[in-house]
């Protein structure tokens, strides 16, 4: 059993900046999860948490069930049997590729023919066969990170943790070595840990994603959950680039303003605060709108649509399937990927919501009292 479990742990630095507080996770068997959060949210203290660099002051950590941190119990790093990759590759220059990868079976006392044929095995793995007498000058950024991740799992450990292992590597290079991760590490059925703050790799490697925001976990699911079912307004703008509008829910629809506005039907109630509100005729609210769900038509008058209120395309960037667009309305900055047509800053546009995520503001109560709003 490779599981890691987490339950109650909190963590609090001497300058008094909290890394954990009261964190519960579960890594099932064999899963690839990611966490990711911006700068100071905790994934990092997270993971050298579960790789022993930082003793917890609460809280207990377990692997297959077994505690390794918690009341009375500290198993230290080097017999936590797990295997990392750091941003920096860290690989000793003087040695050969082999002697790189060797170095844990060395460690661990294994026989000098065994240790040979599990080099030339795991090196195969990671797409470096035949290398093993290069120096690592005489290899690529890519093919470095490779060893390091060679010799992370060269001695077979129960968990892989990774920081920010991808990070230091330039598309398409990353891209690629993303699929190759992703492939070795369900072939093997290796648990793996992966933080990151880049939103796309996340989303493409992981099983599911825990979205951290100081200390605490703000949501643990599927890629296709936090994208379609974002818990917050935080993750739904963290994770989804998503736009918050703040506005009444009202009779029926969400009113932004005067002249925009979101009918009921196009709304899905997210997971509100507390029970403050119940039996309001008129909610303040947040409503998230992803990129795809908002369509910027060209402004070319009123033509009897009613929609007259314009906006100004401030940026547009060509991608391969259409343009990100930015555009001014009304003081508020959208955000919206547009086919079919090839806007300019400048440009005047009308903003049309197709679907929006709702959720309580904080002052505010609940959506269960307003059942016009689609569950989530």
């Amino acid at each position: 059993m490779s599981s890691i479990s987490l339950q109650g742990l909190r963590h609090v630095y001497a300058n008094g900046h909290v890394g954990l507080s009261d964190v519960d996770l579960d890594v099932h068997d064999g899963e690839f999860l990611a966490l990711l959060g911006p700068s100071g949210s905790g994934k990092t203290t997270l993971l050298r948490s579960i790789a022993g660099f930082v003793q917890p002051e609460a809280g207990t950590l377990r692997f297959g069930g077994k505690p390794v941190s918690g009341p009375g119990v500290w198993i230290p790093p080097e017999k936590r049997n797990l295997g990392m990759v750091f941003q920096d590759h860290a690989i000793w220059p003087h040695w050969s590729v082999a002697r790189n990868v060797g170095y844990p079976l060395r460690l661990a006392g294994v026989a000098r023919r065994e240790a040979e044929v599990r080099v030339r095995s795991v090196l195969g793995l990671v797409g470096l066969d035949g290398l093993g007498d290069r120096a690592p000058a005489a290899l690529s950024g890519g093919q470095r990170q490779r060893v390091a991740l060679a010799r992370a799992i060269a001695g077979a450990p129960q968990a892989l943790l990774l920081d920010e292992a991808l990070s230091s590597l330039d598309e398409p290079l990353r891209a690629r070595l993303r699929l190759d991760l992703k492939a070795l590490t369900s072939e093997q059925g290796l648990t793996s840990v992966h933080v990151t703050h880049d939103r796309a790799e996340a989303l493409a490697l992981a099983d599911r994603v825990a979205v951290l925001r100081a200390g605490r976990i703000e949501q643990v699911g599927t890629p296709q959950d936090l994208v379609r079912h974002p818990a917050s307004a935080f993750v739904a703008s963290f994770v989804n680039d998503a736009v918050l509008l703040e506005g009444t829910w009202a009779e029926g629809c969400f009113e932004i303003a005067e002249g925009l506005s979101i009918p009921g039907a196009r709304l899905e109630a997210g997971p509100c605060l507390g029970p403050d509100g119940l039996g309001q005729t008129a909610l303040a609210v947040t409503a998230a709108v992803s990129p795809l769900d908002l369509v910027l038509h060209p402004h070319i008058g009123d033509g009897g649509s009613g929609r007259t209120r314009a906006g100004v395309v401030t940026s547009s960037l060509y991608g391969p399937h259409g343009f990100g667009v930015s555009a001014d309305w009304e003081g508020r900055t959208l955000r919206a990927h547009v086919t079919g047509w090839a806007p300019r800053p400048g440009d005047r546009v009308v903003p049309e919501v197709l679907r929006a995520r709702v959720f309580a503001s904080q002052t505010a109560g609940t959506a269960a009292s307003h059942p016009e709003l689609v569950p989530a």
